[in-house]
């Protein structure tokens, strides 16, 4: 009889649709909500995604998981609420919760890495759901990048991955290959309590750097000193084949499911072929850098009634090869433009690196990104430099960050409420607001968390609070325009609120045209899940 090992995650829902996402131990057929699936194979990992078609808008739907034929979840032991489909009405609801954050390490029964790591939000706002009226349940989570950690695995893995290979060879206790990774998201996904959260909240992901590699896509320079080892094309082609499976079909809309070629070819193949060499020659064409453009595009849109989030690939899209520098290529970011018009009241930019930064880190960035263009040992201190300090924010894509200001600048001038963008990666909680020399309708925001799960060194603590200063930003922003090569930033911005540290969660929510973000902070509690305590609200709009 097969067996349930992962999930079942709530992904893409819209006001009559839905998909399902589960990972099983054997071929089988899954059924959800009278709708099913046959698995697909990958390396000997077994994986289906059900289209739950026919809902009613506006309608709430408990489910459970069948494979074939045998009830699955919810799981015997379970005392959470059932997990549910909940469609949104036609022409949105005026009430819109979502929530959001990044960095999340998993789980784990080592006490020295749970004193570490501290209490998890994430789980802590499944607790609270717990005892919620369903109505008050948010709509939708975004995860902003670092679901899984390849070069910070846990004990517990570490363990485990001895048992199949050396961890005396390079690259020692990090990930290898697609069948290490599997590993990360079973650790990371498993936790009852963040396992049913996923089950009943639609889930939207990005990666960012530590899901394949810290600074990962930093420059050319970061990328020639990968390739030349023996085991980096086999970890980031094991990456971008698990985060293909385990994050990015889940964002796809059923009609864009159906125009995805790949998954087109996976499910051809049925429940006994072995996907695993489809996906291996579609990593490496997506890793490749050709003419400017990258093999895919994992940026994607979702629209939730008046609401659209429009998710930027921040990390995998980079072009840096032949001198060039951008986020995404010309053609991604034609994509972008194109997909930020619409008829909505709130754009949310998803992008795991933040937009508007500390000022002197952010005018630090732009001068190095300069600096680095030396040549000789001026260039090579420069990258030395990036690499260290991990200087590859939007700041240090300084063309690329200003087409992002030009960009939110004329959906700002429309008739919008709020443009805000969505970030994480830098382990503090912030929200900052920008200005353009033009007068604009909309109120435009930075909002950061970051971590949900981790850890923040004591060292960034007092950094990243000097760096948010404005005496300190004044004495970079002057050196900065004293360059000849670095042009006066298209867009002011001032901090609002934060920085805050530890594991937090923060919560957008609208109301019609009205927007507010509430900061959330998780605690341990004595005998029990984490707790959630307020640590800040702020109104995005005048009303």
């Amino acid at each position: 009889m097969p067996n349930l090992l992962l999930g079942p995650l709530l992904r893409h829902v819209d006001t009559t649709s839905a998909t399902v996402w589960v990972e099983t131990d054997r071929p089988c057929t899954v059924e959800v909500a009278g709708r099913s699936a046959q698995t697909f194979q990958v390396a000997g990992h077994h994986y289906a995604l059900v289209v739950v078609t026919g809902l009613e808008p506006a309608t709430c739907t408990p489910y459970e998981v069948r494979l074939d034929g045998e009830k699955e979840w919810p799981l015997p032991d379970s005392d959470m609420p059932p997990s549910q489909i909940r469609t949104f009405p036609d022409g949105g609801d005026p009430r819109f919760l979502m929530m959001f954050g990044s960095c999340r390490m998993p789980e784990s029964d080592d006490p020295a890495e749970r004193r570490r790591i501290g209490p998890d939000a994430l789980a802590a706002y499944a607790s609270r759901m717990h005892a919620e009226d369903e109505r008050d349940w948010p709509d939708s989570l975004f995860l902003v990048g670092d679901q899984v950690y390849a070069d910070e695995t846990t004990k517990a893995t570490q363990e485990w991955m001895s048992r199949r290979r050396s961890l005396d060879q390079p690259p020692g206790t990090e990930v290898t290959d697609f069948e290490e990774y599997t590993r990360l998201y079973h650790e990371s996904w498993s936790s009852p309590l963040v396992r049913w959260l996923m089950s009943t909240v639609p889930t939207s992901m990005i990666f960012d750097d530590h899901d394949v590699r810290d600074d990962w896509n930093t420059s050319q320079t970061w990328r020639d000193e990968k390739e030349k080892t023996s085991w980096w094309r086999t970890r980031e082609r094991g990456a971008l084949a698990s985060y293909w499976i385990y994050q990015h079909i889940g964002n796809l809309s059923p009609a864009d499911l159906e125009a995805e070629e790949i998954y087109g070819k996976v499910i051809e193949l049925g429940r006994d072929g072995d996907a695993a060499n489809i996906l291996h020659e579609f990593a490496d064409r997506a890793r490749q850098e050709t003419n400017g453009r990258k093999g895919t595009r994992w940026s994607y849109r979702r629209d939730f009634g008046n609401v659209r989030l429009l998710v930027i690939d921040t990390r995998s899209g980079r072009i840096l090869s032949g001198g060039a520098r951008s986020m995404v290529s010309d053609g991604e970011f034609d994509w972008i433009e194109e997909h930020a018009d619409g008829d909505y009241d709130h754009l949310l930019i998803g992008s795991s690196l933040p937009w508007l930064m500390p000022h002197a880190i952010s005018h630090i960035q732009s001068m190095n990104e300069v600096a680095c263009r030396r040549p000789g040992w001026r260039g090579w201190l420069a990258e030395t430099l990036r690499q260290t300090a991990d200087l590859e924010h939007w700041p240090s894509f300084r063309a690329s960050s200003d087409r992002l200001a030009r960009l939110i600048l004329r959906i700002a001038k429309g008739d919008v409420a709020t443009v805000c963008v969505l970030s994480g990666d830098v382990h503090h909680v912030y929200a900052a607001r920008a200005t353009f020399p033009e007068r604009v309708r909309a109120a435009v925001f930075q909002l950061t968390c970051s971590p949900v799960h981790n850890q923040v060194p004591a060292l960034m603590r007092p950094l990243f609070t000097i760096a948010w200063w404005r005496p300190v930003a004044a004495i970079w922003r002057w050196l900065a325009h004293r360059s000849p090569h670095i042009d006066p930033m298209p867009v002011e911005w001032t901090k609002v609120s934060g920085p805050y540290y530890g594991n937090a969660i923060a919560t957008l929510r609208t109301t019609g045209r009205s927007a507010e973000v509430v900061v959330e902070r998780a605690e341990a509690t004595a005998d029990g899940p984490p707790r959630l305590t307020p640590v800040t609200t702020v109104p995005l709009t005048d009303d």
